[in-house]
């Protein structure tokens, strides 16, 4: 009977610790973002627009430019689908600086790239220089092909010397 009580004892200790390590494991994994654990990124890594101008110089990347108000259902419709999507997500960290700016907070950067609608999005150059912007609501079918286009424009004029 002692055996039996010892080892049911040692069970519970053992499934405790386990419980545990997993609580811990979940704590890291919220501290140090959730691509770590998971092995890939899940969200789209968004910067605030003078770190992300930074970081675009910095890592010779182009710049993804999101305008968007909590108030605007197409920016909220964007939020919870195209910018939800794994291949926008998977293509936006790989080859772009995200950068979404809350009109209504920032309206400096707002009235810098005169934005009178939303959402609106913008792409730049890895110096910060304007490439185009397209307002509204964009799917993210149509999001990765124009963000796919632009690549192909790039890689085009870089293979013509431009």
């Amino acid at each position: 009977m002692r055996s039996s009580l010892k080892k049911n004892t040692n069970e519970m200790m053992t499934m405790k610790m386990k419980c545990v390590l997993y609580g811990f494991w979940l704590l890291s994994c919220s501290l140090m973002g959730s691509e770590v654990c998971a092995g890939q990124a899940e969200t789209i890594h968004w910067q605030t627009y003078d770190k992300g101008i930074r970081l675009a110089q910095n890592e010779g990347k182009r710049v993804f430019l999101h305008f968007y108000a909590n108030w605007c259902f197409y920016c909220r419709k964007m939020a919870k689908e195209t910018f939800q999507d794994k291949p926008v997500i998977e293509y936006l960290n790989q080859n772009y600086i995200s950068i979404r700016v809350d009109s209504d907070k920032d309206r400096r950067t707002a009235s810098i790239y005169n934005v009178r609608a939303l959402p609106s999005t913008w792409f730049l150059t890895k110096k910060g220089e304007r490439i185009g912007n397209v307002p509204g609501y964009l799917s993210a079918k149509q999001f990765l092909k124009i963000l796919k286009r632009l690549d192909n424009e790039n890689q085009g004029s870089k293979n013509q010397g431009g």
